[in-house]
């Protein structure tokens, strides 16, 4: 994305500096992690299918840009600051393209299909044969090995197979998906730290690293607590809607003009909210002093709380529990998300204030008080080519 000319002193920051990537994934997970490399000022090159590219460009509307050029909105969510190359790598001159610029690279990231990729020679062990220094990075659905490694992997199927879509939606429901592709997210994180731990010990090494990261893996770890539940507690855990298995109370109520949440975490927050909703008994009725007891009389203490908070409008609830400390909020639209003051403080908001430049949601990290970013828009499909293929011949 093309920033406004900075002094050096406020440029944005640039830790990757020197690293160079080679991007052969698309959709999601992949490209998550490829664009938050480039944030952090490594030099993303994509390799994407002569003809159409990236799946995600064409998923839309919404678009940006014009004719022929147009991007799906959902491709630009994940590729700033990368560059792009058209390569067929199903052809001799596209696999010796592939491998001459992987001889060159830190990392390769894809999320080909378990043994795709050796099909071509473009797989980890031929590549780094060529570049023993070489970090690649395989995002799959379920990972190289186990019975199920040869199954395609999508996040809606993996939220489902992994539990998450288990203890998601309301209690004696349909089982509800998460509203973003959470899990393709989070693998996109979770591959990004491992290559960034690679690329620390081959500081010492001088070698690289095979990196096997799986969309079920992490949907599983993403468990957290409720997979800690189940191993502990030995009671499977089911959909409770907006409530919480270990907390009370810690859930969504109704207000006179909406909802809010409610997300109280220790009794002394209890006993604030109790103070301030005019009901300071309740926090020493033994039903509902401590947290344990709460969780046991949990339909009792949500029926009191919600016939106090249909009383007041949200926001007369969340500037008087703010005062007292009790954690609260509204529930806000993705629009007053990314117009709220707080984003704009925060520089999450990234403008898109010229023709080049879309307008996007920043990297949610500031390092010594300044917002990577990666200084190149989402990529035409095969922008760069003359570059790289001038670099490689």
């Amino acid at each position: 994305m093309t920033q406004p000319k900075q002094t050096p002193a406020l440029a944005p920051p640039r830790p990757l500096a020197g690293i160079r990537v080679l991007d052969l994934s698309r959709v999601l997970a992949g490209p998550w992690a490829g664009q938050l490399l480039a944030d952090y000022g490594a030099d993303v090159l994509k390799v994407e299918r002569p003809g159409a590219g990236d799946d995600t460009r064409a998923w839309g509307p919404p678009w940006w840009g014009e004719g022929e050029a147009r991007v799906a909105a959902y491709f630009v969510c994940a590729n700033r600051g990368k560059r792009s190359i058209a390569v067929d790598i199903a052809s001799g001159a596209g696999q010796r393209l592939v491998r001459g610029l992987a001889a060159e690279a830190d990392v390769v990231l894809e999320n080909y299909k378990v043994g795709q990729l050796a099909k071509y020679g473009l797989d980890a062990a031929t590549l780094q044969g060529l570049n023993p220094r070489l970090i690649y990075c395989s995002i799959t659905g379920y990972g190289q090995t186990g019975p199920l490694a040869q199954k395609p992997g999508y996040d809606f199927a993996i939220q489902a197979e992994g539990g998450l879509m288990s203890i998601t939606g309301e209690k004696g429901g349909e089982p509800q998906k998460v509203g973003v592709a959470v899990t393709d997210v989070m693998t996109g994180l979770y591959a990004t730290t491992a290559i960034l731990a690679a690329l620390v010990e081959r500081r010492e090494t001088g070698l690289g690293r095979t990196i096997d990261a799986a969309l079920f893996d992490v949907q599983v770890a993403m468990l957290a607590n409720q997979a800690s539940n189940q191993l502990i507690g030995r009671r499977t855990p089911t959909r409770m809607g907006n409530a919480h298995p270990n907390i009370v109370p810690y859930q969504v109520f109704p207000t006179r003009d909406g909802h809010m949440v409610l997300a109280i975490g220790n009794d002394g927050q209890f006993a604030r909210f109790c103070e301030s909703a005019g009901h300071p008994e309740l926090a020493s009725d033994e039903r509902f002093r401590t947290n344990p007891a709460r969780v046991q009389h949990r339909d009792v203490l949500v029926s009191f709380i919600a016939q106090w908070t249909a009383q007041r409008d949200t926001a007369q609830w969340v500037g008087l529990l703010e005062s007292a400390g009790v954690p609260c909020s509204p529930i806000l639209d993705i629009d007053q998300v990314l117009s709220h003051p707080q984003a704009a403080a925060r520089g999450m908001v990234l403008p898109g204030d010229s023709p080049d430049a879309p307008p996007m949601v920043a990297a949610p990290v500031l390092l010594d008080g300044r917002r990577p970013v990666a200084d190149l828009a989402p990529p035409a499909l095969g922008a760069h080519e003359a570059r790289w293929l001038h670099a490689s011949s």
